[in-house]
């Protein structure tokens, strides 16, 4: 369903003040969004375990136009693929035995072969402890980042309001 238009005489001054607020909002927010992703991305950097240092160096930070909008963390394609173990670093991993069947039955443990073809073996993967930054940069940083966007979101408003009462 199409949404319709009011031809009320007020509709006009409410169509001016949601405009006014939305290029004020653009204005004071972005800057304070910025600000505040800037400070989780410096301490996701210093969370973040490093072996060559790679990772924390393909952390990014990208904030919309409008402000209200931010993603912190590895952005784009190249570099999700390449850093596709972040995940298993920051959850762990279960491990993995390959000498158990499903069921608990045994596995031999020769490797498996006809003489002339290798098909492979059950390699045993250690369990991997978790690593978390990604949730702990959130957690440390969270008053800060609330309180300095309530803060730009009241100075857009009362911007806002008092463009409306002088117009």
């Amino acid at each position: 369903m199409a949404a319709r238009r009011s031809r009320m005489s007020g509709d006009f001054k409410l169509r001016r003040t949601l405009r006014n607020i939305h290029a004020t909002m653009d204005n004071e927010l972005a800057p304070v969004m910025r600000d505040s992703a800037e400070r989780i991305l410096s301490t996701m950097k210093t969370l973040i375990p490093k072996d060559t240092g790679a990772a924390a160096a393909a952390l990014k930070v990208f904030v919309s136009k409008s402000g209200l909008d931010a993603q912190i963390g590895i952005r784009g394609k190249r570099d999700s693929y390449r850093f596709f173990y972040l995940k298993f670093v920051e959850y762990g991993t279960k491990g993995y035995s390959g000498t158990k069947r499903s069921g608990g039955r045994n596995r031999r443990s020769t490797n498996k072969s006809d003489g002339a073809d290798f098909f492979g073996k059950y390699p045993d993967i250690p369990a991997r402890p978790a690593h978390p930054w990604l949730r702990p940069a959130k957690d440390v940083n969270r008053e800060y980042v609330i309180a300095n966007i309530q803060a730009a979101i009241s100075l857009t408003l009362s911007k806002a309001s008092k463009g409306l009462s002088n117009g």
